[in-house]
């Protein structure tokens, strides 16, 4: 829960997460404030966010787009930060209430961790960062007291349908996924399908890496991992059902059978705006459902077979250790590779679940073991693309 605080860092603030949480800073007004932005190398929008919302530090992680920009900042009265240690000096400022973890991958971790440690509020769209270190987080969340707001719009809808019951009253967790553009493609469409098919979504607009996740179901397989770190489940107690129109964003069954649904349309500031603002509602920027307009809601099973990358990560959910670090660094090796068209589309699965396959895990890990599993986890993978060991599926 919020001290009262309402002063905002804003962890990748040029990405689609980020652009949409400083509107709904905008929206919001007094006492939301914008104090940090950080990005990659999105150097000019990033200085057009920083002449609109003001913040009092900034912190780059390329190297050259923070040398060109130092002196323009240090103009502007901003405190400029460097490199992944800058990011994770900036988010234990004084000056800082909440942290919005939105950078993409596991590149987050470290300052994630590091605003815990300093007992910041986090509001999590960083998916990788329990993915990876699920099992540093949430205990170190736990003894410094830290809440932990799902900006996930699924995990955002578990958590707002959980304030109906207890946490002993649940019976399963039931989160929804758009199907992706694939959803009704064969599997031999799947195995070809081109970039520009792989990021036509057809509900939601989001970054490359996540649109990409989404067509391959590796999203919402990660989003299966991270459940069962935020809400203390075990992977056999959440399930993962086909929902198109992306109105109802999760489920949670209680053991009365009573099933609490959140639904708003498709639009992430609604749940951004509610991890910002929790445990107060306001009035939303946002489209509203319109239920005099007629519609319907279409619910499906998964197919396992067209999409493997449920299967491996309800297998890496329970092995738990370092696997989940090995799932997300093949996955976003696997992904690059795609993008730049070294490897087809469905090789993507094949060449995580070699990865994973090949991995001898550490159970107990510490930071330095998870970062080494996904150091080692990329480096198997581009040596499986490499040699061409993936064509053929397996089993």
């Amino acid at each position: 829960m919020h001290s009262g605080g309402r002063r905002v860092a804003i962890l990748g603030s040029t990405g689609s997460i980020g652009t949409s949480a400083l509107s709904v800073i905008r929206h919001l007004g007094e006492p939301y404030r914008a104090v940090a932005l950080s990005a990659h190398r999105q150097g000019k929008l990033l200085m057009e966010q920083v002449r609109e919302y003001r913040p009092s530090a900034v912190a780059l992680s390329d190297h050259r787009t923070h040398a060109q920009l130092h002196d323009t900042l240090r103009s502007l009265g901003v405190d400029s930060y460097c490199g992944a240690d800058g990011l994770v000096e900036m988010v234990q400022r004084d000056d800082i209430d909440i942290v919005l973890a939105a950078i993409v991958g596991s590149a987050g971790l470290p300052a994630v961790l590091a605003a815990i440690d300093s007992g910041k509020t986090i509001a999590l769209a960083n998916k990788e960062a329990l993915v990876v270190a699920g099992s540093l987080v949430i205990p170190l969340a736990r003894r410094k007291g830290v809440s932990i707001l799902p900006v996930d719009s699924e995990h955002s809808a578990v958590f707002q349908a959980m304030q109906a019951g207890r946490g002993s009253e649940v019976k399963r967790v039931i989160l929804t996924a758009s199907g992706g553009p694939f959803r009704s493609a064969s599997m031999e469409q799947i195995e070809n399908a081109t970039l520009q098919d792989a990021l036509n979504h057809p509900t939601w607009r989001m970054g490359n890496k996540i649109t990409i996740d989404s067509a391959t179901m590796f999203n919402k397989g990660l989003e299966l991992i991270e459940a069962c770190w935020l809400f203390d489940l075990p992977p056999e107690k959440v399930e993962i059902v086909i929902h198109p129109e992306s109105v109802v964003h999760s489920m949670v069954e209680f053991v009365d059978g009573s099933v609490v649904a959140q639904l708003s349309p498709p639009d992430m500031r609604t749940p951004i705006q509610y991890a910002l603002t929790y445990p107060d509602r306001v009035a939303g920027c946002t489209r509203k459902l319109d239920l005099m307009n007629a519609f319907s809601l279409t619910f499906e099973p998964p197919d396992h077979q067209r999409f493997p990358a449920l299967r491996l990560a309800y297998s890496v959910a329970q092995r738990g250790g370092t696997f989940g670090a090995v799932l997300n660094g093949a996955n976003e090796a696997a992904v690059a590779a795609f993008t730049q068209g070294r490897i087809r589309f469905g090789e993507i699965a094949r060449v995580v679940e070699r990865t994973i396959e090949s991995h001898t895990p550490v159970s107990s890990p510490g930071l330095a073991d998870l970062m080494e599993a996904d150091r080692w986890a990329r480096a198997r993978a581009e040596e499986f693309m490499r040699a061409g060991r993936v064509a053929v599926s397996p089993g």
